[in-house]
C-alpha cells in the first residue's frame, strides 16, 4: 500500500471515528426527547454502558482494526505507518474542532 492510500484509507478510518462520534453525541443530548425521563431507574445506566462498550468496539475497530490486519500479515511498516496516520488525523480533527468551539463561544 502505497502512501497516499494509507493517508487516505486512514482519513476515512478518522472521519468514521468522527460519524459515529456525533451520532452518539446526538443520540446522548437529546436523550431524554428521545427516550422520556429516566428518573430512578435501571434501564437508563444500562442503556449508557451497553452503548459505551459498543462505542469502544466500534472506535477501536475503527482505529485498529486494519494496522492489526497489516501487523498479523508481516506488513508492520505499514502498520505503524497506518496507524500513526489515523491517530494524526483524529489529532488534526480534535484541534479543529476546539478551534471551532473557541470560535464559537
Amino acid at each position: 500500500m502505497n502512501q497516499f492510500k494509507i493517508a487516505l484509507h486512514s482519513l476515512l478510518h478518522a472521519l468514521g471515528v468522527l460519524l459515529y462520534i456525533v451520532l452518539v453525541a446526538s443520540i446522548m443530548t437529546n436523550a431524554e426527547r428521545i427516550f422520556g425521563k429516566m428518573d430512578k431507574d435501571l434501564l437508563g445506566p444500562i442503556a449508557f454502558l451497553l452503548l459505551f462498550t459498543i462505542s469502544a468496539t466500534i472506535t477501536g475497530l475503527l482505529v485498529l482494526g486494519r494496522p492489526i490486519y497489516l501487523f498479523l500479515n508481516d506488513r508492520k511498516k505499514e502498520a505503524v505507518t497506518f496507524l500513526s496516520a489515523t491517530l494524526g488525523w483524529l489529532v488534526a480533527i480534535t484541534v479543529v474542532v476546539f478551534i471551532i468551539l473557541f470560535v464559537i463561544r
